[in-house]
C-alpha cells in the first residue's frame, strides 16, 4: 500500500512541476510580450486611432484572458498540492492502523 501512495505522490509531483512550467510559459511567452508591445505603442512607436484601438484590445481582452489562464493554472496547482497533503495524511493514517493491528495481533512487548 505504501508503494501505491509513493507512486501517486510522484505522479502528483510531476503534474505540479508541469503546471508550473506551463505557468512560466504563459507569463513569459504571452503576458510579457503583450505588455512590452503596449509600452512601445504608448511610448510613441505607433500613433493614431489604430494604435489606441490596439492598446485597448490588448489591455481589455488579451491580457485579462491570459491572466485568467494563469489564475486557472495557479488554482489547479493549489488543488493538487492539497490533494498531495491528503495523500500524505492518508499514508500516515494507514501506516498507523497497520502497525497497531500488527502489534495487537501479535502482542509484541
Amino acid at each position: 500500500m505504501n508503494f501505491l501512495f509513493r507512486f501517486v505522490r510522484k505522479v502528483v509531483e510531476g503534474v505540479l512541476s508541469q503546471l508550473m512550467q506551463q505557468l512560466n510559459v504563459v507569463q513569459e511567452l504571452a503576458m510579457a510580450p503583450m505588455r512590452a508591445m503596449i509600452q512601445q505603442v504608448v511610448g510613441g512607436v505607433w500613433r493614431g486611432e489604430g494604435a489606441n484601438a490596439f492598446v485597448q484590445e490588448v489591455s481589455t481582452m488579451m491580457i485579462p484572458g491570459v491572466g485568467r489562464v494563469a489564475d486557472t493554472i495557479t488554482g489547479l496547482s493549489s488543488n493538487l498540492q492539497y490533494a498531495q497533503s491528503v495523500i500524505d495524511r492518508t499514508d500516515e493514517d494507514v501506516s498507523k492502523i497497520v502497525k497497531s493491528k500488527i502489534l495487537e495481533t501479535f502482542q509484541f512487548f
